[in-house]
């Protein structure tokens, strides 16, 4: 196998095995601690640092990495992950509520800066291996990331659910910290020292980009994410669980199908994206436009369910149609970041983008307990469709993508 190829494999390979866990994680402690007693605003602040500490694992990681190397960042977010997933492990249901929300806040946080970390790092990885004279592969290969990845986070929610009904909340805990292990320790062996190292040691001031391009993507992604996990953290699965009277494990199924769903359309979007545009790549009035049919979706989905209770099937029909309009979306977004990006500084582009991705998860988070608790799925549906307009309306001033980055044919010509 070519090096660039091999490289690219580690990379996902160990992507995949962090992705795994961090869906399972999820449901883990969005079910168990519900069934603790734990009310939607309470099971929210377990995720507030999660998130609030991926805006400052973006912003500092690209700069990071562009100093130390992206196999740096990469392997030290899979530390850091089996380091949050022990300390979870010993989590205790008789300890005092502040002391127990307080702790798992704390745990989250590390999960929260190693999962940004190993995001950026992969996703700033593509750019790095797609071999000279072949950009064309560029929307290809971060489509096959992305996607892949969704998908098996889907799995990890499915995971989660069955784990915790299977073996309970500790075991599972502790198996997912020994798989990180693993994965850490393999990346560490394959890949080489000076992946995605800058020849030029970047300064603090190019924390911020001077890209116009990724300062309006930025923008844009902060609220397509808010759109999201302002239904996502919360909302729905409570809603399953409790007003559906689903199990943990068809909660769990659920949510996993979702994503997986939303990760084979990701994967799929370059030969759905060349059917649309016509062959061209797609464009910041992709983006928009995108943006502005979900928003649409999301605002008739949020009427169904506006006497507190929706005909389950009806329910998961819309969240079907927003899983493939927002993974549309996502996937152009993760074009248009490492179209835009530049040059020696694509992880410290990367990070930046990627701390507007967290901001926006972190304000949907914030949202979600508080909205869903006061309002129900009727209030939680509603605000995500004036965050996805927003994302639209921004996502207007982008900039022309440079020609030289994707060549639509040669990606949609490989199965």
């Amino acid at each position: 196998m070519r090096p660039a190829l091999r490289d690219y494999a580690v990379v996902t390979a160990a992507y995949w095995v962090f992705t795994l866990t961090d869906g399972a994680l999820r449901m883990l402690v969005l079910l168990h601690f519900h069934t603790l007693g734990y009310t939607p605003v309470q099971l929210a602040l377990l995720f507030v640092l999660y998130e609030l500490c991926g805006v400052l694992t973006n912003l500092f990681g690209g700069l990071l990495a562009a100093r130390l190397g992206l196999k740096v960042t990469l392997t030290a977010g899979m530390a850091l992950q089996t380091v949050a997933l022990a300390a979870l492990a010993a989590v205790r249901p008789d300890w005092m509520l502040a002391l127990s929300v307080a702790y798992v806040m704390g745990a989250q946080a590390l999960s929260g800066i190693a999962k940004d970390l190993t995001k950026m790092s992969a996703k700033s990885s593509v750019k790095a291996l797609v071999p000279a004279g072949v950009q064309g592969a560029l929307f290809r290969w971060v489509a096959v990331l992305t996607g892949s990845k969704n998908a098996l986070k889907g799995v990890g929610f499915f995971l989660g659910g069955a784990l915790l009904g299977a073996i309970g909340f500790r075991a599972s805990l502790l198996a997912m910290a020994a798989a990180v292990a693993v994965g850490g320790v393999a990346a560490q062996w394959l890949l080489p020292a000076d992946l995605g190292r800058a020849k030029k040691r970047p300064k603090f001031s190019a924390l911020f980009s001077a890209s116009r391009g990724v300062n309006v993507l930025s923008a844009a992604r902060f609220f397509l994410f808010g759109a999201r996990d302002v239904w996502f953290v919360v909302g729905v699965p409570l809603y399953f669980y409790d007003r559906a009277h689903w199990s943990f494990e068809e909660v769990g199924s659920f949510m996993a199908a979702w994503v997986i769903a939303y990760g084979v359309v990701q994967s799929a979007s370059p030969r759905l994206v060349r059917g649309w545009t016509g062959g061209s790549g797609p464009t910041g009035a992709s983006a928009a436009l995108l943006a502005l049919l979900l928003a649409a979706g999301t605002l008739g989905l949020a009427f169904v369910t506006r006497g507190g209770t929706a005909d389950t099937a009806v329910l998961v029909a819309g969240l079907g149609v927003f899983g493939v309009l927002f993974a549309l979306n996502s996937a152009v977004h993760s074009y248009l970041i490492l179209a835009y990006a530049e040059g020696d500084r694509v992880a410290v582009d990367v990070g930046f983008y990627y701390m507007a991705n967290a901001g926006g998860r972190l304000l949907g988070t914030l949202l979600s307990g508080a909205l869903y608790a006061w309002t129900g799925l009727f209030g939680s549906l509603v605000c995500s469709a004036g965050l996805a307009a927003a994302a639209g309306v921004i996502a207007v001033s982008l900039p022309p993508v440079p020609s030289v980055t994707v060549d639509l044919e040669a990606v949609s010509g490989e199965g």
